[in-house]
């Protein structure tokens, strides 16, 4: 085993001489590298989540016009304030883009940076929503309300917190990255939440679409 790779490194010679992330699976010399696994991994994770999602977004479609004789979409909803909300949802996206390349670059001052415009619009659309939903709940229209608010609800109150923890993981990998630097194993991490958010923007346009467009149209 070459003195760059110690033995103590690698009890049981998972890696054939040769640093995790250049390990090329069993056919050409050991394992999977843990880059590799992590991403799979978290690909699973976000596939279970879309599923998730298509199970409130399949619920909303089959009760958007259970009202019970109340409010619809038409009279709830306001497109300029989802519309404000949208744009700080995307404006973060590109944002993450941009600290995922600062990353790539090794910048730590580009990397806080991209990572602080990220969270700032993130955390606008968050209280956005918050205000929206106070002003449901103000006026009797929260989900106790119908079937529709229900659905509506636990569609975009879903949502909501799929945001919430993923500011919170923005503030821990922008500690991890001033703490510890640009590690392999925090590469992967950032790696992992830009995937993450990117998703969460995905299914923001979902819902852009179908709740509140279609809301309004129906």
């Amino acid at each position: 085993m070459s003195a760059a790779y110690p033995a103590a490194q690698d009890p049981h010679h998972l890696g054939h001489g040769k640093p995790e992330d250049e390990s090329r699976g069993h056919g050409g010399g050991g394992p999977a590298p843990v880059r590799v696994v992590v991403g799979y991994g978290f690909w699973i994770f976000l596939l279970s989540d879309f599923v998730m999602f298509s199970s409130f977004f399949a619920s909303f479609a089959v009760l958007a016009n259970a009202t019970a004789a109340g409010p619809s979409g038409r009279q709830l909803f306001s497109l300029d304030s989802v519309a404000w909300e949208t744009g700080c949802l995307l404006a973060s996206s590109f944002a993450c883009g941009l600290a995922s390349l600062a990353a790539g670059a090794r910048s730590r001052p580009w990397y806080f940076v991209a990572m602080a415009a990220t969270f700032a619009p993130g955390a606008a659309f968050l209280i956005l929503e918050g205000h929206e939903f106070a002003q449901l709940l103000a006026s009797g229209d929260g989900p106790q309300r119908s079937a529709f608010l229900s659905a509506f609800f636990a569609l975009v109150g879903c949502h909501g917190v799929h945001v919430t923890l993923g500011l919170m993981w923005l503030l821990t990998m922008m500690a991890q990255v001033f703490a510890k630097g640009f590690r392999a194993d925090i590469l992967r991490r950032i790696l992992c939440f830009t995937l993450f958010w990117h998703a969460l923007d995905i299914v923001w346009v979902g819902i852009f679409t179908v709740v509140y467009l279609t809301g309004v149209a129906r």
